[in-house]
């Protein structure tokens, strides 16, 4: 009797151990370096800006432009109001759906392929290179990355369950999971057929399709609305190049690591606390490359390929590495027992230290392609009273929108409607012989725009218009870049 009490005690230590210390260590490396020296880059200042604004505004913009991230913004503007707008409030949502995220690895990697191998994988989440930027970043991946991992938890938890036992409470909480999942980002859908090729794999019952079927569709109908509306929204996509081969490269290499996951972490289960007969291959493997293979699928239609929206990937590729520890620790056990157990904690500092590089990099400015606080500051030391201020593009003005204190006093004399009022995100300025005589009637004018290394050449009649009359009556005084960003201040000839 003692010594059932002291495995039963044991066996509950263990549940605990291996989502929580993924949970806690996923946590610290994200709250480590979390305001990334006081930066904020350009895709992070349209949340900040946007949830700035009432439910209404953000309501009203959602009609015209970035619908797909409704649901996002909406959430963020809550916490701004609770907690107030600062890189912790911003970023803190992504820190805390990753660590989830690891501490789901954990779970079903435990109930897969045992407790080392769910500790390897939870641990190893939020050491992937591509996790550790955006567990930093101010946008919805990281929260669709922990609705996968939740998702796939209830799907393996549904299919190991013992025949006869009521399972709809969890379909319910499937489906729920993966519509929630789909209105931050509907790209998250590919999670489904990534569950069908499980089922798949492991030959499901009629019944098992069935009710997959039904709470799947479920959630597709639910953000079917929102898919065909984002439709004509499809300009903000615009910028996404075409798939190239060198763009294959990155998913190639996942999915050849996530394939050598898979072969080594091949471990029977005689010492499995479950049994069944769901290999952790057949969740890991195509959890990581049906999301990566639909993706460059949609590509060749049209231009989506960007690594971020399959992002939730990556919780496969953990399992897959997590498997593989966990039947390395089983290898070593009957050899070397006592180094056994230190194996998985070992690879995981070792992990840090060789990925160190890499992880200051995440976790420094220059991670990003610019920096919207940085050339706020820059404005307040260079500008005057009275002072004009020109964006170019407009979509520059978003440090103004950001940092509204740097820019005060300056008249934003392109403006013609602000981004609230119009309801989009960078306002609607003047046409181009308005925003001519505008500047015609300034002495001084500072110029927000991109630094050399990123610039483009003006595109838009209104920017063209903007950069002739500056060549044309203006002359440079000061010129500063800064992060990816260019403040240049100019007076009138003469």
């Amino acid at each position: 009797m003692p010594s059932d009490i002291s495995a039963t005690a044991e066996s509950r230590c263990r549940r605990l151990v291996v989502w929580l210390v993924p949970l806690l260590w996923t946590l610290g490396l994200g709250l480590w370096g979390l305001s990334r020296q006081d930066s904020v880059w350009r895709d992070e200042a349209a949340t900040w800006q946007v949830a700035g604004r009432s439910p209404g505004e953000i309501w009203a913009m959602l009609a015209n432009v970035d619908a797909v991230h409704g649901l996002y913004y909406l959430l963020m503007h809550c916490l701004f109001e609770v907690f107030g707008a600062s890189t912790a409030t911003l970023r803190l949502p992504s820190v805390l759906a990753v660590s989830a995220a690891a501490a789901f690895v954990g779970l079903i990697g435990r109930r897969l392929a045992g407790f080392w191998a769910g500790l390897g994988g939870g641990l190893t989440l939020g050491l992937l290179p591509a996790v550790q930027f955006y567990l930093q970043e101010g946008r919805p991946y990281a929260l669709v990355a922990a609705g996968a991992g939740l998702s796939t938890l209830l799907l393996v938890s549904i299919l190991e369950r013992a025949p006869g036992r009521r399972t709809w409470p969890r379909w319910a909480a499937y489906g729920v999971t993966v519509l929630v999942c789909a209105l931050l980002n509907w790209l998250s859908l590919l999670v489904l057929p990534a569950h069908a090729a499980t089922l798949g794999w492991v030959r499901a019952g009629r019944g098992v399709w069935l009710r997959w079927a039904a709470y799947g569709s479920g959630a597709v109908a639910g953000v079917l609305p929102l898919i065909l509306f984002s439709r004509g929204q499809s300009e903000q996509v615009s910028w996404i190049p075409p798939l190239t081969w060198h763009m294959l490269i990155g998913p190639g290499i996942l999915l050849a690591v996530g394939g050598l996951g898979a072969w080594a972490g091949r471990p029977d289960r005689s010492d499995l606390p479950e049994r069944g007969a769901l290999p952790v291959a057949a969740v890991g493997l195509p959890l990581l490359a049906v999301p990566q293979l639909g993706l460059i699928g949609l590509s060749l239609v049209q231009p989506l390929f960007q690594d971020r929206y399959v992002l939730f990937s990556m919780v496969g590729l953990a399992l897959l590495i997590g498997a593989a520890l966990g039947a390395a620790v089983k290898a070593c056990t009957p050899r070397l027992p006592r180094a056994a157990g230190l194996l998985v904690p070992g690879v995981a500092g070792l992990s840090v230290l060789a990925l160190l590089p890499v992880e200051l990099d995440k976790r420094a400015p220059a991670s990003r392609i610019d920096d919207v606080l940085a050339v706020a500051g820059e404005v307040a030391g260079l500008k005057r009273d009275g002072d004009a201020v020109l964006f170019v593009p407009a979509a520059r003005r978003d440090t103004a929108l950001v940092s509204p204190g740097a820019f005060g006093g300056l008249a934003d004399v392109a403006l013609a409607a602000s981004p609230a009022a119009s309801a989009t995100l960078k306002g609607e300025e003047a046409d181009p012989a308005r925003i001519r005589a505008a500047l015609l009637g300034q002495r001084r004018i500072l110029l927000v725009t991109d630094a050399e290394t990123v610039a483009k050449p003006p595109s838009a009649e209104r920017d063209k218009a903007k950069a002739a009359v500056l060549r044309e009556h203006f002359a440079v005084v000061a010129d500063r870049q800064v992060r990816g960003r260019r403040v240049t201040v100019y007076e009138r000839r003469g």
